[in-house]
């Protein structure tokens, strides 16, 4: 519900979260995407922004590639589904049938309820008049910051990427229009990837 509520009462209509939602289905990316256009960031850089955030689907997709079926509808919409709760349902299964039956069950389940929940977000949204009034034009910068403390808590190398990024978008964000930041800062991804991995864990 928080982001269709957050994305209207910050000043979208109602149709854009929905259709979001429908189409991209990707909570991160939503609220990072949401967070550039409201910022006054333009439509390619906030999908530029929640590309490069889901990156990381690429790897899920093909852990779950073999139990979507071998038809392209089946796999097209199959790879709609594919978040990390879905994927962790159907690893937890060791029979092939019910990983299966878990991947399609919870990615259906989930489906639904994350876009009638947005809906209702929405619609609530617009009652909500002015955010700053509520706190909720902070609302966007605190989702993304609780999206990646955890893996900066964990992981030092990430740490060490994402410095570097953090300063450059903060560097440039006088200079640049609303949206490029999140993209220079998303750079450090790169150093991340392309630097040593962490001692004792596996290429």
């Amino acid at each position: 519900m928080s982001f269709g509520a957050i994305s209207v009462a910050g000043g979208l209509p109602v149709w854009v979260p929905v259709v979001m939602s429908l189409v991209v289905y990707a909570g991160s990316a939503q609220f990072s995407a949401v967070g550039v256009l409201l910022a006054g960031g333009g439509p390619l850089a906030a999908a530029a922004t929640g590309l490069l955030l889901n990156t990381r689907l690429a790897a899920f997709s093909l852990a779950v590639a073999g139990i979507l079926g071998r038809g392209w509808p089946s796999r097209l919409l199959g790879a709609h589904l594919v978040t990390d709760e879905t994927v962790a349902f159907a690893l937890a299964q060791q029979d092939p049938g019910r990983r299966r039956a878990a991947f399609w069950l919870s990615g259906c389940a989930l489906f639904a309820l994350w876009n009638v929940g947005v809906l209702a977000g929405a619609l609530a949204g617009t009652a909500l008049g002015d955010t700053a009034v509520y706190g909720l034009d902070a609302a966007f910068p605190a989702v993304l910051a609780a999206l990646v403390l955890p893996a900066l808590r964990e992981d030092a190398s990430l740490r060490r990427a994402a410095l570097p990024g953090a300063a450059l978008a903060l560097a440039v964000t006088p200079v640049v229009p609303a949206g490029v930041p999140v993209l220079l800062a998303l750079a450090g991804l790169l150093l991340h990837r392309g630097g040593a991995r962490p001692e004792g864990r596996p290429a």
